[in-house]
C-alpha cells in the first residue's frame, strides 16, 4: 500500500500546529506557513534536514523506532497521535498487514449469545461498535438510548432510504444532520470525535476497504465530513462524558468507559452511566421502565 500522501499530510499537519515558542526556539524570520520549519523538526529529532524532509514526503518504510519516537517527541503527539505515527510507518514497510489481529468482525458478524446475555446484564446503556462506527449490538437501554440511530432516514450506498444493513455513527451525524444535531447538542464536538476515530482506525488498519468505502461516501456526501477528514486529527476514545438529548426523556449528561473486546478484535465495549440520584439518573430509569421486556423477546440489532 502507497500511503506517501498520508504521512505526507500528517506529518505536515503536526508541525503546523506547533509554534517555535512551545517548541522552545527561537522565532527567528518570517515565516511562510504557521508552526515549525522542517529545519526545526529536524534539529529537535535529532536528524538532518534532508532525512526530516525525506519522511515528510511520505518515505517512512524502513524508519526505526528511535527516529520515529523523537520525532514524535519534536512534534509533541499525544498517545494517539504517536501510535498512528507508528501504524502509518508499519504500512509503509508493508509490516501492518501482519500486525493485523487474524480475525475481525465481518460484515455478517452478530453477537454471541453469551455476549448478548452479558450486555443484557447491565442496567446501563450498554453498546457494541466497530472501528468503523458500526453499531452492532447493544442491550435494550442502549437501543432506547440510540432510537434516533435506529430510526435514521439515511441512504444506505447499496439502496434507498433505510437501506442501511447496520446503524453507523458516521453516516448519521454527518448524513442525518436534522437528526444528529438534535440528539448531540454539541454536534461540532460528536462529529470531531466521529471522524477521528475513522482516521485512527485507517492508520490502525490501512487495507479495510469496508472503511475506504464508508470514507469515500461520506467524503462526497458531506463537506462537513471532508473538512474535519483533510486535518488528520486522530484520538483514543476510553473514557470521558458525553451529552445527548433523547426525543422522550431530555437532556442526558453520561460518562463513558470504552474497553477492546479480546475476543473479538476490532470491536469495543461502551458502557454508559449517569451519576447516581441526578437528573440523568432518573431519565434513564424512566427510560428504562418504558422499553424494558424480556430479552428473548427482543430481535438482536
Amino acid at each position: 500500500m502507497d500511503n506517501r500522501a498520508e504521512v505526507r499530510e500528517f506529518l505536515v499537519s503536526r508541525r503546523a500546529k506547533i509554534t517555535p515558542q512551545q517548541a522552545g526556539m527561537p522565532d527567528v524570520g518570517t515565516r511562510r506557513v504557521p508552526g515549525l520549519r522542517r529545519a526545526e523538526v529536524a534539529a529537535l529529532a535529532g536528524v538532518s534536514v534532508e532525512y526530516y524532509a525525506k519522511l515528510e514526503r511520505g518515505a517512512l518504510g524502513g524508519v526505526s523506532a528511535s527516529v520515529l519516537d523523537a520525532i514524535a517527541r519534536a512534534l509533541q503527539l499525544d498517545d494517539a497521535e504517536r501510535a498512528h505515527l507508528f501504524h502509518l510507518a508499519h504500512a509503509a514497510d508493508g509490516t501492518s498487514a501482519g500486525m493485523r489481529p487474524r480475525r475481525r468482525a465481518g460484515k455478517r458478524w452478530t453477537p454471541r449469545p453469551s455476549l448478548q446475555w452479558v450486555l443484557d446484564r447491565f442496567t446501563a446503556p450498554a453498546i457494541v461498535r466497530n472501528g468503523r462506527m458500526d453499531l452492532l449490538a447493544c442491550n435494550h437501554l442502549g437501543r432506547a438510548m440510540h432510537a434516533s440511530l435506529y430510526d435514521t432516514t439515511v441512504a444506505g450506498p447499496n439502496g434507498g432510504r433505510g437501506a442501511v444493513e447496520r446503524p453507523n455513527f458516521a453516516r448519521f451525524t454527518f448524513l442525518d444532520l436534522d437528526a444528529a444535531h438534535d440528539f448531540y447538542p454539541d454536534w461540532d464536538g460528536a462529529a470531531d470525535t466521529c471522524v477521528a476515530i475513522l482516521r485512527t482506525e485507517s492508520g490502525r488498519d490501512p487495507h479495510d476497504k469496508d472503511l475506504h468505502d464508508l470514507v469515500g461516501e461520506l467524503s462526497t456526501r458531506s463537506e462537513e465530513f471532508r473538512r474535519r477528514w483533510s486535518s488528520h486529527d486522530v484520538r483514543y476514545h476510553g473514557a470521558g462524558t458525553k451529552h445527548f438529548h433523547h426525543r422522550d426523556v431530555g437532556d442526558l449528561e453520561l460518562a463513558y468507559e470504552s474497553v477492546d473486546l479480546i475476543s473479538d478484535p476490532g470491536l469495543t465495549l461502551t458502557l454508559y452511566v449517569a451519576e447516581p440520584a441526578s437528573c440523568t439518573a432518573r431519565a434513564l430509569d424512566l427510560l428504562a421502565s418504558w422499553t424494558a421486556i424480556a430479552p428473548q423477546a427482543r430481535a438482536t440489532p
